[in-house]
């Protein structure tokens, strides 16, 4: 369970390396993020509270790999101080039990993450989905119904998954105006395919009508429930 103290949840702890070998940017220190919360539990693994599965239990370990958002599940949401344009990106997340998080290219193209393990009938709102735009003024209703995943690869609640994204950047001419949408080439979501070849048009939600960027920040959603992260990297093309 989470201890009552949350000094330990900001403690230093060892860090994993900068890079390998082979190009992959680990994005595990705290310090590769414009703002890293001190409410985040840096733990050594995470489970469903068995008391009330909607929230997650961890206990802080100097030297975890795992983070946790807090015992409330919400915190600010992580976005990179480097910007990116085309790249790989690999995640690791567990979610509690009706929770939603999501992963952000340019912190304003979100791939989906929400607890729909099982459901048939599949829009972009659900797990793995290219989110709808939505108006903000009007209640956050749906403009469209975004990207579907192929299929449902959703795990349950409190088990660890997977998202790897090839992503690439919208592009632009000389004189500043796009000449190609965003892209995803392939995500995969648990092993299974869930996007090929993918025109992302705008950005996806409230932020639709934002100008677009050829970079920007990777974000992870951390402040509509309780979710944890762990391995996660990015892999700037070449």
């Amino acid at each position: 369970m989470f201890l009552a103290a949350f000094f330990l949840a900001a403690v230093a702890i060892d860090p994993p390396p900068r890079e390998t070998a082979d190009g992959w940017l680990i994005l595990m220190h705290p310090d590769d993020w414009q703002r890293f919360d001190p409410g985040w539990v840096i733990a050594g693994d995470v489970t469903l509270d068995p008391d009330k599965p909607t929230r997650l239990a961890a206990e802080p370990v100097k030297d975890g790999g795992v983070w946790v958002n807090g015992p409330r599940g919400r915190l600010p949401d992580l976005y990179t101080k480097q910007k990116f344009g085309d790249c790989e990106v690999h995640v690791e997340f567990l979610i509690a039990k009706n929770s939603n998080s999501g992963v952000k290219f340019h912190g304003v193209y979100e791939i989906q993450i929400i607890d729909t393990a099982g459901k048939k009938e599949l829009f972009g709102g659900d797990s793995g989905g290219v989110y709808p735009r939505a108006d903000v003024a009007k209640g956050y209703g749906y403009l469209d119904q975004g990207v579907p995943p192929k299929v449902n690869a959703a795990r349950p609640a409190g088990e660890w998954q997977t998202l790897d994204v090839v992503w690439k950047s919208p592009r632009f001419g000389p004189d500043g105006k796009k000449t190609a949408g965003a892209r995803i080439v392939k995500a995969t979501m648990n092993g299974q395919v869930i996007h090929e070849d993918v025109e992302v048009k705008t950005p996806t939600g409230g932020n639709w009508d934002k100008p677009e960027t050829p970079t920007g920040p990777l974000m992870l959603q951390c402040d509509h429930g309780p979710v944890a992260f762990r391995n996660v990297r990015i892999k700037p093309a070449k």
